[in-house]
């Protein structure tokens, strides 16, 4: 027999995070547990995803309703049907793998049959949406700890003002490499300007410009030939792929909040390949027990950002360290990511 447990936790920021959706000051997480009758214990941390109607609210709920034993044969390939969300999804899927790989005194990089040894992962470090003076001003400092990749977050909706934004995060690290998250928020109108902008500035990928995926409006914007336009909330599981514009969208971004869990994100990774899309693994605001699994997916990637526990006042311990940009493989006491 399998006993379930779970919690809440609340992580405060460093400081206010804000995107184009809105700001927080606190991650809001949740914690499975899942321990054998030998004492094996593996856990998995999930995020509420309010893009997907996944609220903390909506997920308690979901949480309370689980079974608090499961069968020993309890798999991967029954997580769907035991959760709706897809933050409890992805829980559970990481926690039953950190099972298993302590129940076989292995780790899940084993499991998984990787080839060689896990290498650390250079990660982007995040600039959040504020004023261009703020703005310039972190990145100047993230550049100084040594930061080599900057995540520009815009998407005001006024594209005069992100342009002005993102000129003055250039000329702040005109050494950096820049990726840009507009979160769905710059309009039709003016998009090809702003995306040519983008790439005279430098910008080497640009995550989920606008909202819809399948319009024909879209398709005929002529996207700069060095600028990579990545989707990211327009994709939650492989099924999203086959609607993504081909003219428009390069690579996909890769979370396990939204896929729901390690399980499902392997297989979309195989899939994106297929269809000729670039990588990116990301991550929503959680803490090292979040980043452990993702860990293992980077691995692959072209591009990571997997800076959430640089963002949190406190973490987990062991957190996972991070060398400047240079993320370190998670402790085993953690997460059973790696031996």
């Amino acid at each position: 027999m399998i006993h379930l447990s779970w919690h809440m936790h609340t992580w405060p920021l460093r400081r206010p995070f804000s995107i184009s959706r809105g700001s927080r000051d606190a991650a809001e997480v949740f914690v499975i547990e899942l321990r054998d009758e030998q004492g094996h214990i593996g856990r998995g941390e999930g995020v509420p995803y309010p893009r997907f109607d996944e609220g903390p609210q909506t997920v308690r709920n979901e949480l309370m309703n689980l079974p608090r034993a499961l069968d020993d044969a309890f798999d991967f390939g029954d997580v769907p049907d035991l959760a709706r969300c897809h933050c409890v999804r992805n829980a559970l899927d990481c926690a039953l793998w950190a099972l298993r790989a302590r129940q076989k005194d292995t780790s899940v990089w084993n499991l998984l049959k990787f080839d060689g040894s896990p290498k650390p992962q250079l990660t982007a470090c995040t600039v959040s949406l504020a004023e261009a003076t703020e703005m310039a001003r972190e990145a100047r400092a993230h550049v100084a700890r040594g930061m080599e990749l900057l995540k520009v977050k815009l998407g005001s909706g006024d594209l005069e003002a992100d342009s002005r934004r993102l000129d003055a995060v250039r000329k702040a690290a005109p050494d950096a490499r820049l990726i840009v998250d507009a979160n769905e928020g710059w309009p039709i109108a003016g998009l090809a300007h702003m995306l040519q902008r983008c790439a005279d500035l430098g910008v080497e990928l640009v995550e989920q410009p606008v909202p819809d995926i399948t319009g024909k409006a879209l398709l005929s914007i002529d996207i700069p030939e060095r600028l990579v336009i990545c989707a990211d909330e327009s994709v939650r599981t492989r099924d999203d792929l086959d609607r993504l514009s081909t003219g428009l969208y390069g690579a996909v971004n890769i979370k396990l909040d939204k896929t729901g869990g390690l399980t499902p994100a392997l297989d979309m990774i195989r899939q994106a390949r297929d269809r000729g899309l670039k990588i990116m693994v990301g991550c929503m605001l959680g803490s090292s027990l979040s980043m452990a699994p993702a860990f293992l997916l980077a691995q692959t990637a072209q591009w990571v950002d997997l800076d959430a526990p640089l963002l949190l006042a406190a973490d987990e311990v062991p957190a996972i360290r991070y060398d400047g940009p240079w993320m370190q493989p998670p402790s085993p006491d953690l997460w059973a990511a790696v031996d």
